[in-house]
């Protein structure tokens, strides 16, 4: 101890001294209480005079200034060391206050939960040392300083005083929470002035990675790390990366941060010097940046740029990766470019010529070619003649036959087919082709193939309200009118009679080879029952029928020979007045015979009210022919007298005397030829 003050200056034998009575002062703390006025009137240097003091008291107050009395800072020739080794006090001129407040200022004044700046003044892989200016130096942990690996010996940083002494008197400090209890504000402030962090990329996590900002941990998107996509997120781990804050969530304290934001802040520079180099034609080297399923992203040295799917080659390709490959160094062209909107239009096939150009020029309409379909479509193919050439197969030339199907029933992609060139423009750069023109028409021989009356078998292909369309051979096509189908069914639509994908026996009836159609018959296979039927089905007739269907206006009847009729409702009644109801089995006579229309009237009320009428009229002309005889019987007997005759006389005179008699019967021819007869009798008598 006497070696390092003999060594030590003034002032720092000073506070080695105080350093020394203080530990002193602390374990005889109860006998510094009691002999502390005795301390008090120990002032030499202040000139006082000192009281006296009993003797027990002085000797007590000697041996507590012996332990506790701070030894004052003295020059070292001056200095007593062997009263300070013998224990004895050692009075300078200097005060106990002055000595105090010397050793005071040598510390700083410290509070537990406050934050202050400390300096680092030794670190290893484990801990870091800090000197706050305290009475001991505080320990900090290593991992708490991982965002900042160039920290060093001599950096001041920020520290929390989380208590000034534990249970080894050891100070207790956290750089961890100095950080956090400060470290919002210092984010916000960040955000507001853009200012760029430091920070330290602790784990992966979905959809990005959690770094660690000012002891906060913050969100980094996978698409917020670089300008060009992240494979592999794993490689950023354990990394300490300068970042940008773009987003904070006051309610939640979710912080987004980014990396990409600073990296872009450099390629606007570089592409603002980049693009007003830029002109159109202009060929650059660029790199496979990103590829999609519309195009392949360019990387020109700080700018990007697309080639479109269309703009990478003069054929058609399905996905670009049939071109290109990613990080491949391809020369590309541009096309167009956008100052204010920063994009820029490349094409790589540009940089070849057009294939059109190179087409052989002995190629024309009329020719045969080859070629490989590359693209279906509802209303036709395109066939790839040569790479980057093609050609359009229309689906109506692809067969002859008027019924237009979908392209896909007659090829698919990838087929290699034989087509004939139908038109040719070079200027346009398109061309038509045909495959049905590889077949002969089969019109050009309608007339004599398929000839007036000739009879055939025909595929029922659809229907319409008004007939069938059948096919007699590819190309061929006819009607078959619904009126024309049956001899004797009334037909209301052509399902009821066939189906499609039906084989029908049919036979040509019309021709017509300028619009390419045929007009076809069924029932004239057969010969026409209504020449038969004309004679059976006489009017008067009766016939047994069935009602198969009950309609609004009357009722179809079945009758024999498969031939069927109409009745009305008044027709349907019946004799006990019921109305006649659907499969009743019933006699009906036919009223009407329409040979042309063909069409049969049929009445059962007919039946039974032709029936009354013939009796009633039968009981009449019995009852007339008695009367008759009666009349006949009397006139030869004489029992008839002739009528007086009566002078005419004024209607309203005969009106008063003689009242209205009932009416008489009328007179039949036979009264009257009897009455002749009476009469021609009288006037011969009479003369």
């Amino acid at each position: 101890m006497s070696e390092e003050l003999n060594n030590a200056t003034p002032e720092e034998a000073v506070v080695t001294a105080v350093q020394t009575e203080a530990t002193a002062v602390e374990e005889t703390s109860p006998a510094v209480e009691e002999i502390s006025p005795a301390i008090e009137e120990i002032s030499p240097v202040s000139g006082e005079e000192v009281p006296p003091v009993p003797e027990p008291q002085k000797e007590e107050a000697s041996k507590a200034e012996t332990k506790s009395k701070p030894s004052k800072s003295v020059p070292k020739a001056d200095f007593d060391w062997d009263s300070y080794e013998k224990g004895e006090s050692y009075a300078p001129d200097i005060s106990r206050e002055k000595l105090i407040e010397t050793y005071d200022k040598s510390l700083n004044k410290v509070n537990d939960n406050e934050v202050v700046i400390g300096k680092v003044t030794s670190l290893n892989k484990r801990e870091v040392v800090i000197n706050i200016g305290y009475k001991s130096d505080g320990v900090v942990s290593m991992a708490e300083f991982r965002y900042n690996p160039n920290l060093k010996a001599g950096d001041e940083v920020e520290v929390f005083i989380e208590s000034q002494e534990n249970k080894r008197g050891q100070l207790i400090l956290s750089h961890r929470k100095a950080r956090a209890a400060r470290s919002w504000n210092r984010v916000n402030q960040a955000l507001e002035s853009s200012e760029i962090v430091k920070g330290y990329v602790k784990c992966r996590t979905k959809g990005g990675m959690i770094v660690d900002i000012f002891g906060i941990e913050a969100f980094l998107p996978g698409s917020q790390i670089d300008v060009k996509p992240i494979r592999d997120y794993d490689v950023f781990v354990d990394k300490t990366m300068e970042f940008k804050v773009v987003k904070i969530n006051q309610e939640y304290r979710n912080i987004v941060v980014s990396h990409k934001a600073l990296i872009e802040e450099e390629l606007e520079q570089q592409k603002k010097e980049i693009i007003s180099k830029l002109e159109k034609g202009q060929v650059l080297e660029g790199t496979v940046k990103n590829i999609t399923t519309y195009g392949v992203f360019i990387d020109l040295g700080g700018v990007d740029g697309l080639i479109h799917i269309t703009d990478l080659s003069w054929g058609r390709i399905n996905n670009p990766e049939e071109i290109v490959t990613l990080d491949e160094k391809i020369n590309v062209v541009i096309l167009d470019f956008d100052d204010e909107k920063k994009r820029i239009a490349l094409g790589l096939k540009q940089l070849t010529p057009h294939p059109w150009d190179a087409l052989d020029d002995g190629i024309k309409v009329g020719d045969k070619i080859k070629g490989k379909v590359v693209v279906m479509a509802d209303y036709g193919a395109f066939v790839e003649v040569v790479p980057g050439v093609e050609g359009l197969i229309h689906v109506s030339e692809m067969s002859w036959t008027q019924h237009l199907r979908s392209a896909q029933d007659f090829m698919k992609v990838g087929d290699d087919v034989e087509a004939v060139i139908l038109t040719l423009d070079r200027d346009e750069r398109k061309m038509s082709l045909g495959i049905k023109q590889l077949k002969e028409d089969p019109w050009m021989s309608i007339e004599t193939k398929y000839a007036i009356g000739s009879k055939h078998t025909a595929k029922v292909r659809n229907f319409t309200n008004f007939g069938v369309f059948v096919e007699i051979e590819e190309g061929v096509e006819g009607l078959v009118h619904v009126t024309d189908l049956s001899w004797t069914k009334k037909i209301r639509h052509p399902s009821e009679y066939t189906q499609v994908g039906v084989m029908m026996d049919v036979q040509v009836l019309e021709i017509d080879k300028d619009n390419r159609r045929l007009s076809l018959g069924h029932k004239q296979l057969e010969e026409n029952p209504w020449e038969v039927f004309e004679t059976i089905f006489l009017p008067g007739s009766i016939h047994d029928g069935i009602i198969i269907e009950l309609l609004d206006k009357g009722a179809i009847v079945s009758l024999p020979y498969g031939v069927e009729g109409f009745a009305t409702p008044k027709h349907l009644v019946k004799e006990d007045g019921t109305q006649a109801q659907l499969d009743e089995k019933l006699k009906f006579k036919v009223i009407e015979f329409n040979k042309e229309s063909r069409r049969i009237f049929l009445s059962h009320s007919r039946i039974f009210e032709d029936e009354q009428k013939a009796e009633a009229k039968k009981e009449r002309d019995a009852a007339e022919a008695k009367k008759a005889e009666s009349k006949a019987t009397k006139a030869e007997t004489g029992e008839a007298k002739p009528k007086k005759k009566v002078a005419p006389r004024k209607k309203k005179a005969v009106e008063e005397n003689f009242p209205p008699q009932p009416e008489m019967e009328k007179t039949t021819l036979g009264d009257i030829s009897e009455l002749i007869e009476l009469k021609e009798k009288m006037a011969n008598e009479e003369n």
